[in-house]
């Protein structure tokens, strides 16, 4: 991994500030009826606007401006016309180019009110995030990781995803480090300030193996059972991490603030404690 100078995590922190607009303009429109088409459509529309390039169109020939990943899919799905269902559950994922870098980030979305195991998982998923986050420092080593990631999924009897890893990321929108999720992976480096890379766990309630579509993109579940997922682009700083895509201050991942007004589940292990 390089250090990146100030310049570019200057343009980092500007093109991961809009990924996160757009990804929130792209989230608060989920609702049953709708379909993927027309959330690529208001991605491609607000990455445009903010004079960005959406980083997945033509990306080794994918045909979108985003991947919109729907409850078995794990990841890269392609958007379609399929109308999405009330109990769904999908993931956005948004990468956008300015300035000569990339920022990276995604999140699941209800689509309307999903079954109680559906929310467990996004649940579980998010905790995973961040759990890993907090490993974030100078001088771990990033195997570490995905100990911590796989010993949270397991703790909501949850298995992690081998096949895909966070990454890093500036001037390539996929370079090193790579970042397993699972535990006793063998993931070389040291975490060192300026380090700038993904984590991004991918959570199902099944088994963890996946299937790959015969698109060659789209990754689902081998036994047809849900999965989420969610990511942030991140840097290593001299005392921890920051987090290049953050939510603005305050702000909670759309599906907590859902769940805070339904008052159904036990949110303590992703809430600040009051």
């Amino acid at each position: 991994p390089v250090r990146l100078d100030a310049a570019t995590l200057a343009a980092m922190r500007n093109v991961c500030r809009l990924g996160r607009e757009v990804l929130d303009l792209a989230g608060r429109a989920v609702r049953p009826g709708m379909t993927t088409d027309e959330l690529d459509a208001i991605v491609h529309d607000a990455a445009l606007a903010r004079e960005c390039y959406p980083s997945p169109l033509n990306y080794r020939t994918f045909p979108k401006s985003v991947c919109t990943s729907i409850n078995e899919v794990i990841c890269h799905g392609i958007p379609d016309s399929r109308p999405m269902e009330e109990g769904d559950i999908v993931n956005i994922d948004v990468t956008l180019f300015r300035d000569g870098v990339h920022g990276d980030l995604n999140e699941t979305f209800y689509v309307g009110k999903p079954d109680l195991e559906s929310r467990k998982l996004v649940l579980g998923a998010y905790h995973c995030l961040q759990a890993a986050i907090g490993e974030v420092r100078p001088g771990n080593l990033y195997r570490n990781v995905g100990n911590v990631i796989e010993k949270t999924a397991n703790g909501h009897r949850l298995s992690v995803v081998r096949t895909y890893c966070g990454h890093g990321i500036h001037k390539l929108f996929h370079t090193t480090p790579n970042v397993p999720h699972y535990a006793k992976n063998k993931a070389v480096g040291v975490m060192q300030p300026g380090h700038v890379f993904t984590i991004e766990p991918m959570i199902n309630q099944g088994t963890w193996a996946d299937i790959l579509w015969p698109d060659n993109w789209t990754a689902s579940t081998q036994d047809g059972k849900r999965s989420a997922q969610f990511e942030e682009t991140m840097i290593v700083t001299d005392s921890g991490v920051e987090i290049l895509t953050a939510r603005p201050e305050g702000q909670l991942p759309l599906f907590l603030e859902q769940e805070r007004a339904w008052g159904e589940l036990d949110l303590s292990c992703v809430l600040p404690k009051p």
